[in-house]
């Protein structure tokens, strides 16, 4: 597939890098192609262009910019270029504060998840949740010792879920499909929970497993 990804950060990075070597294309849109001057050294086949060309492009889109950016991002990509679109969102809504003993302050409460908002910002697209509760480093090609983690997905859109559950297979990922947009106030916090092991004993080398 032709894979767009909004943002140039480490998740944006790790992401392409991943889509690349399991053989789609991907377009990386940012307002500052500078950042990603030694990625692209390493990602010769990726692709840099504006945030509004890289969503035009993709078949496919994923959406990896802090969750305050967001909406702003979205903004840029223009709703023409969303419209119909599967966007996998990895945004959570971490507030601009220090966390406290260990734990994140998000913007948003329980009640509505910033999926929710976004999903609501931009009716036309598809949302589904996935990539937010685990580090970057194990995004792609996961490897650990209890097997395959877990990968907690929810959207309102059964088709583009299924599209996102085939990337999450081709990534090395076990899906939990955790049903609509709603879904996402559970899901947005695990990102909370991960990050408490890093932020307390230095220890970012987890995920979460669903038993059964």
């Amino acid at each position: 597939m032709k894979i767009g990804i909004l943002g140039s950060g480490t998740v944006a990075q790790t992401l392409a890098a991943g889509f690349i070597k399991h053989g789609h294309s991907v377009t990386l849109g940012t307002r500052d192609s500078g950042k990603l001057k030694d990625f692209l050294s390493r990602n010769k086949d990726a692709k840099v262009d504006s945030v509004a060309n890289a969503a035009k492009s993709g078949e496919l889109l994923v959406l990896t910019v802090k969750g305050s950016a967001a909406a702003q991002v979205l903004a840029a990509a223009g709703d023409a270029n969303l419209a119909g679109k599967t966007i996998i969102d990895t945004t959570n809504p971490i507030a601009e504060t220090p966390p406290i003993n260990g734990v994140l302050k998000f913007f948003t409460n329980l009640d509505r998840s910033l999926m929710e908002d976004l999903q609501d910002k931009v009716p036309s697209a598809h949302f589904v949740k996935a990539f937010n509760s685990v580090g970057a480093a194990a995004m792609v090609d996961p490897s650990f010792p209890g097997g395959k983690p877990s990968m907690f997905i929810a959207g309102n859109n059964d088709a583009a879920k299924k599209k996102v559950v085939g990337i999450l297979d081709q990534f090395g990922w076990e899906v939990e499909d955790m049903g609509k947009a709603e879904a996402a106030r559970a899901i947005e916090p695990l990102c909370i929970l991960w990050c408490i092991p890093g932020f307390l004993q230095g220890s970012w080398s987890h995920a979460f497993k669903v038993l059964r």
